[in-house]
């Protein structure tokens, strides 16, 4: 065997036994537990597509974060290793099968494989979650680097001893709909092959826990932090993981996102006028997955399912007369049907405008999840929308035709506020908008050098 082939299937060799370590968890007692520190990275806000991408794959200008993404996929170099198809990984894998996605590319990809001396290369299909097209790519590992956190900003030193993370290859063609400068996308999600579990599972000493503060409302600078750690904003703030209400977190059996247990939906003025809906409207099918509301960063609005939507837009009309705002309702704009005229709306008196909230109730909660009226309105040239949708045939929110949730928080709803995610204790920390404290997610400082 020359030395090139001995170097080529060594190097696959090492790329396979870093993705079987991978998965074997590493505890606080464990001896060989090194010292780990919480994490660090930036979130880059792309505006044309007003996507968010995490900044962490080395060689990428960042992987696109989906919190309902189930693996870590990129495009791949000419030379990969692979993973063995007999593998704990490779099982893994492909329970995370897509279903009724469009496949691109034949439907396989294999260009650039480094055969390993197992004989059997494992297949993954990443999935693409703005077009629904999917491929099949060579389960991988990643290289990752990240910077130490203390919680209030990025360490001066890069972190080495991040683990190779399990991947999926992918062709140039599944980037469709991606920022320019986007490689892939990091799945968030539950499953054991997401980005945080990966992590999570290496540095158990630290906690299944990450936060993320997505940037928005002119901004373009945010961070996602892994481990047990304070978060704070700006150097006069107080540390806000300890202050910010935490919500229970409702686990759908078909897939890894992030659903909210709510029980009933209202919206809230001086008096409330209920959504109304029969009971269990808004309950997850664990049979076929369907229902539930889940959270996710690659849908912009808030979006619900047509019987739920009509329901709203009752309600929310009805509020509105009801405690006499006197605002003059306008024609529709596109994709939004309640619009008002802006010169109308009074002006609260330090943010957004006076106009009723939407209230969730959620089973086992102390309080309800509010969606401000600063996530709540887009001015379209003139009108003021409600910025609420119908879903439609085309709405994935990460979840397949058949496991469509009844309502969706998107984006709208999730930038600049701070979301931990405490996996080990099933809740979501999630903060007022960060406007009302006079911060936003680009306050965090993140060096440069």
């Amino acid at each position: 065997m020359s030395a090139q082939a001995k170097f080529v299937t060594n190097a696959s060799m090492v790329s396979s036994l870093l993705a079987a370590l991978l998965l074997l968890p590493c505890t606080a007692a464990a001896s060989q537990c090194p010292p780990y520190q919480p994490l660090v990275a930036p979130i880059n806000l792309d505006v044309s597509t007003s996507l968010h991408s995490v900044v962490i794959k080395n060689g990428s200008g960042g992987l696109v974060l989906d919190l309902a993404g189930s693996l870590v996929w990129s495009t791949c170099p000419g030379k990969h290793g692979t993973v063995p198809c007999d593998s704990a990984a490779c099982r893994q894998a492909n329970r995370q099968h897509p279903r009724r996605c469009r496949y691109v590319d034949a439907g396989w990809f294999g260009a650039g494989r480094e055969p390993g001396w197992w004989g059997c290369a494992c297949a993954a299909h990443p999935s693409n979650p703005l077009t629904g097209e999917c491929s099949t790519g060579d389960l991988t590992s990643f290289s990752m680097s990240a910077k130490a956190t203390d919680g209030r900003n990025a360490l001066d030193y890069p972190v080495e001893q991040l683990p190779a993370v399990v991947a999926s290859c992918a062709p140039d063609r599944l980037l469709g709909s991606l920022p320019a400068l986007a490689t892939g996308v990091a799945g968030f999600s539950r499953s054991p092959l997401s980005l945080p579990s990966q992590l999570a599972s290496r540095r158990a000493a630290l906690g299944n826990k990450f936060a993320l503060c997505l940037p928005g409302g002119g901004y373009f600078l945010g961070f996602a932090m892994f481990g047990n750690t304070s978060v704070s904003l700006g150097r006069h703030l107080p540390e806000l993981t300890s202050t910010i209400p935490y919500f229970p977190l409702a686990r759908n059996p078909r897939n890894g996102a992030y659903y909210l247990p709510v029980k009933t939906i209202s919206v809230r003025g001086q008096q409330t006028v209920d959504v109304g809906l029969p009971a269990g409207a808004l309950d997850i099918d664990v049979n076929e997955g369907r229902g539930g509301v889940a959270l996710s960063t690659v849908t912009r609005h808030m979006t619900m399912r047509p019987d739920v939507y009509r329901a709203f837009l009752q309600a929310y009309d009805t509020a509105v007369q009801r405690n006499g705002y006197a605002v003059k309702r306008v024609a529709a704009v596109p994709p939004f049907e309640l619009c008002y005229e802006e010169a109308s709306l009074r002006p609260r008196k330090r943010f957004g405008y006076d106009v009723p909230v939407i209230s969730l109730e959620l089973t086992g909660a102390a309080q309800a999840w509010t969606v401000a009226n600063v996530n709540l309105l887009q001015f379209i040239g003139g009108p003021a929308c409600v910025a609420v949708v119908e879903m439609g045939r085309d709405t994935t929110a990460g979840a397949a035709e058949d496991d469509k949730p009844a309502v969706v928080l998107g984006l709208d709803q999730l930038e600049e506020h701070l979301l931990v995610f405490d996996l080990d204790k099933g809740v979501l920390g999630f903060s007022d908008p960060l406007v009302y404290m006079d911060t936003t997610c680009t306050d965090f400082y993140y060096p440069t050098h």
